[in-house]
């Protein structure tokens, strides 16, 4: 059993701490310059499970036609169960439990992919082993924040930073 999986946060957020603004709009993030796909297709090789939340999977495939990720296992967080999928399985599990069961399972790394409800609730129970943020150079104002309110702090170790156009990109390990 390899115990060595990692759930990973990987995700683009706007210099004032947002991942979307009000109305689900990510016009600001594709209107930045970038340099290639930064660290994407390298960072989806180390991964193999997906985790989203309802809302997360609806804008994907909405604006997508269909999900992307069927490669990958994909797991939805969502209250209200849909139509089962070939390429994804919708969850109403304990997060806590879930995650422990998928940690240990053989297999590469998962990424939690959003959205903001869903990282708070894994962040609430120290789920989260590592971030790899993209900040954008604008500020949106208001939106959707990445990181909602919490009754704790958290501690990060900085693992890397690197520069993709105009996207600094920061890789933090969580302390557990």
């Amino acid at each position: 059993m390899d115990s060595s999986r990692k759930i990973i946060c990987y995700i683009a957020a706007s210099l004032d701490g947002y991942i979307a603004t009000p109305d689900d709009s990510l016009d600001w993030l594709m209107k930045t310059e970038g340099e290639g796909d930064a660290g994407y297709a390298e960072f989806m090789e180390t991964i193999d499970t997906i985790i989203c939340g309802k809302r997360t999977y609806d804008w994907v495939v909405e604006r997508e036609g269909e999900f992307p990720y069927k490669e990958q296992t994909c797991y939805v967080f969502t209250r209200t169960p849909g139509e089962p999928e070939s390429h994804v399985r919708f969850v109403n599990e304990d997060i806590a439990l879930f995650a422990d069961k998928l940690k240990r399972q053989d297999g590469e790394n998962i990424w939690l992919v959003g959205g903001s409800q869903l990282l708070h609730e894994f962040l609430k129970r120290k789920l989260v082993d590592e971030f790899i943020i993209s900040i954008a150079p604008v500020v949106i104002g208001k939106g959707i924040p990445l990181f909602q309110e919490l009754e704790f702090e958290i501690d990060f170790t900085l693992k890397s930073v690197k520069r993709y156009g105009q996207f600094a990109q920061m890789h933090y390990e969580v302390q557990q």
